[in-house]
């Protein structure tokens, strides 16, 4: 492997293997998305505690410092929306030149297996590593299985994951499955973050999962919503890393949760 693509993926995964990657690249296809109607507003308060962060080239111009050092994975296909016939039938959104102008340290675009658009879509992410791999520039695999629950059992999203490093993703973003994530992660030879989902109730089921999803394997996680939606983001994302680069479980992160709540709350 390259310097070049070394260095980046060093950006990106920390040195105890781990990774918190911050995605706010919602409004590309659902608009103004609840709570990231001003993105720069919403992340501000995030970004020290993140290690990278997730967005389309228009935000990143519009709405981010540009004297900001986190690393940034920037989303390259889109092309559909809520409102469409087909949420995968995407294209390639960004070039890799736009990417370099960037300076992004990777970059991210989706693929639907077993949907009406897969061929398109894996195509994509084929041609998109074939001119990654020229500069060095490291591919994050973005799946999606189909829309119902149904498809995110671990027999598919294992049939995703093994797919998209295949054709040569670096990383693989996919859903936590309680039964089998760990054979996700073991039929896919390059590192698994998991996606967030929908955001959910309680900041307790969150923790459950990300710590549940990193002892069978993954390195962290990519979640926005269960974060920035929620009414105390910064108490969430400083739990989760406790979670990913400090070991802690979902008790020990609970416990951190309600602490720097309630710190927030006298101030």
């Amino acid at each position: 492997m390259d310097w070049g693509m070394r260095n980046r993926l060093a950006q990106l995964i920390q040195r105890d293997g781990r990774a918190l990657f911050l995605p706010i690249d919602h409004g590309y296809f659902q608009g103004p998305t609840h709570r990231l109607e001003k993105p720069g507003r919403t992340i501000a308060p995030l970004l020290p505690y993140a290690d990278a962060i997730m967005l389309t080239r228009g935000i990143l111009r519009s709405c981010v410092d540009p004297t900001n050092t986190k690393p940034i994975i920037l989303r390259v296909s889109g092309g559909t929306s809520v409102v469409g016939e087909d949420l995968s039938h995407e294209g390639i959104t960004t070039s890799v030149k736009e990417a370099i102008r960037l300076n992004a340290s990777a970059v991210s675009l989706s693929i639907f297996v077993g949907s009406r658009y897969e061929h398109e879509t894996l195509m994509n992410l084929a041609r998109l590593v074939d001119e990654c791999e020229d500069y060095g520039i490291p591919v994050m695999a973005v799946t999606a299985v189909g829309r119902g629950l149904e498809k995110r059992e671990a027999r598919y999203l294992a049939l995703c994951c093994r797919i998209a490093a295949e054709l040569g993703a670096r990383v693989v973003k996919t859903y936590y499955c309680r039964e089998g994530f760990e054979k996700v992660v073991e039929g896919c030879p390059v590192p698994v973050v998991i996606a967030g989902g929908p955001k959910v109730d309680s900041e307790r089921e969150v923790f459950e999962f990300v710590y549940d999803a990193l002892q069978k394997g993954a390195i962290g996680v990519n979640l926005g919503r269960n974060i920035w939606q929620h009414d105390h983001p910064v108490a969430m994302i400083r739990a989760l890393r406790a979670i990913i680069h400090e070991n802690a479980t979902p008790s020990e992160a609970q416990q951190l949760f309600s602490e720097i709540k309630a710190e927030a709350a006298r101030t």
